[in-house]
C-alpha cells in the first residue's frame, strides 16, 4: 500500500511538473510575443525598429549565456572547431538573423492572431526543405496533408480584415529562413554527434547574429535612429522585454529536457489559440469567422502531422528495443553455448 502510494505520488508530481514548465513555456511566448507588438506597433509604443530591437535582444541574451556558461558553469560548453563553427554555426547564425528579422518586421504591419495563424505554414515549410535537402523521404500522404494546412492558412488569409501583403511576404520569409534553419541544423550539426540546448545556441548563434544585423542596421534603421533626436533608450522597457526573450530560451531548455520536443508543438497549439483569444478581445484585432474556419482547418493538418510524428518515434523507439533485447538474447545463447562447450571439455578430461 505504501509502495503504491509513493508510486502514485511520483507520478502526480512528474505530471505537475509536466504541466508547470508547459505553463510557465506558453506564459513566456505569449509574453514575448505581445510585448514585441507592443513596442513595434506604430498605434502604441511607436518604435519601429525590429533590428535594433532584435539586435537587443541578441547581445541581452548572448551576454547572459556567457555568463552561465563560462562564468556560473550552469550548462557545460560544446567543444567545438573553430572550422566547424565557421562551416555548421555561422551559416545557422545568418538563417536565424534573418528570421527574426522578418518575423518582428511583419508585427508592423499584420495582426498578432494572424500572424499566428501564417505560423501553422511552419510544418509545411519544413517538411518540404527537408525533402528538397533529402533529409525527408516524399510521402504522398504527408504531402497531401500539408497541402491541407497550406489551404487552411489560405481560406485564413483571404478571411483576413487587415491583410497587408508587404507584411504577409515578410512574415512567409521568416517562416522559410526558420525553416531552412531547422534542416541545416539537423545537416550540419545533429549529423556530427552535435546537440546544441538553447543557452549553448545563445552563445554560439547570438554573436554571428549581431555581426549580420549589423549590416542592415547601418544601412536602414542607424540613419533614422540617428536623425531622431527625441529618442531616449527606455532601459525598463527594453530591459524588461530582453529578460523575457532570453526566460523564454530557458523555459525551452526546461521544456524539452524535461518533457520532450512534441509536447512542446502541442503546448505551441494552445499557445496559439490563447493568442488569437487574446488579440481578439484584448488588443480588439478582428478575427472574421473565415479566419477561425481556415485556421481550423490547418489546425487539423497540423494536429495529425504532429500524431504521425508521435506514431513515428514510438514506432523507432519499440524497433530500437527489438533489436536491442534480439541482441542481448545472442549473447545469451552464445554465452551458453560456450559454458556446454567447456563443460563437455572438462568431462571429456
Amino acid at each position: 500500500m505504501g509502495k503504491g502510494g509513493s508510486l502514485s505520488d511520483n507520478v502526480l508530481k512528474k505530471i505537475f511538473l509536466s504541466y508547470t514548465y508547459v505553463a510557465i513555456w506558453i506564459f513566456l511566448s505569449f509574453t514575448v510575443i505581445v510585448y514585441n507588438k507592443y513596442i513595434l506597433d506604430k498605434k502604441m509604443y511607436n518604435w519601429p525598429f525590429p533590428i535594433s530591437l532584435t539586435m537587443i535582444h541578441m547581445s541581452f541574451c548572448a551576454s547572459l549565456a556567457f555568463l552561465l556558461i563560462k562564468v556560473f558553469k550552469f550548462v557545460e560548453p560544446v567543444s567545438m572547431s573553430r572550422e566547424l563553427y565557421f562551416s555548421s554555426v555561422v551559416p545557422i547564425g545568418a538563417l536565424y538573423s534573418l528570421s527574426l528579422w522578418l518575423s518582428n518586421s511583419a508585427y508592423i504591419y499584420l495582426s498578432v492572431s494572424f500572424i499566428q495563424m501564417l505560423k501553422a505554414l511552419m510544418p509545411v515549410a519544413v517538411y518540404s526543405i527537408g525533402v528538397i535537402l533529402k533529409r525527408e523521404s516524399f510521402k504522398t500522404d504527408t504531402m497531401v496533408n500539408m497541402i491541407s494546412i497550406s489551404l487552411g492558412v489560405g481560406v485564413a488569409a483571404y478571411g483576413e480584415a487587415r491583410f497587408d501583403t508587404w507584411g504577409v511576404l515578410l512574415q512567409l520569409g521568416a517562416v522559410a529562413f526558420e525553416a531552412t534553419r531547422l534542416v541545416l541544423i539537423q545537416i550540419l550539426l545533429t549529423s556530427k554527434g552535435i546537440t546544441l540546448n538553447p543557452i549553448t545556441s545563445l552563445y554560439y548563434v547570438a554573436p554571428c547574429c549581431l555581426v549580420f544585423l549589423f549590416v542592415p542596421w547601418i544601412f536602414v534603421e542607424f540613419p533614422v535612429l540617428r536623425d531622431t533626436s527625441s529618442f531616449r533608450f527606455d532601459f525598463v522597457i527594453f530591459g524588461t522585454n530582453s529578460f523575457c526573450a532570453f526566460a523564454l530560451n530557458l523555459a525551452v531548455f526546461l521544456l524539452v529536457g524535461k518533457t520532450s520536443a512534441l509536447t512542446m508543438n502541442v503546448a505551441g497549439v494552445v499557445k496559439d489559440w490563447l493568442l488569437i483569444a487574446f488579440s481578439w478581445s484584448v488588443i480588439k484585432d478582428t478575427v472574421t469567422p473565415i479566419n477561425l474556419f481556415g485556421y481550423g482547418l490547418a489546425f487539423l493538418g497540423v494536429a495529425y502531422y504532429n500524431h504521425a510524428k508521435l506514431q513515428a518515434l514510438k514506432a523507432t523507439e519499440a524497433q530500437k528495443k527489438a533489436q536491442q533485447a534480439g541482441e542481448e538474447s545472442g549473447k545469451l545463447l552464445e554465452e551458453r553455448e560456450r559454458d556446454g562447450n567447456n563443460i563437455r571439455n572438462e568431462s571429456k578430461n
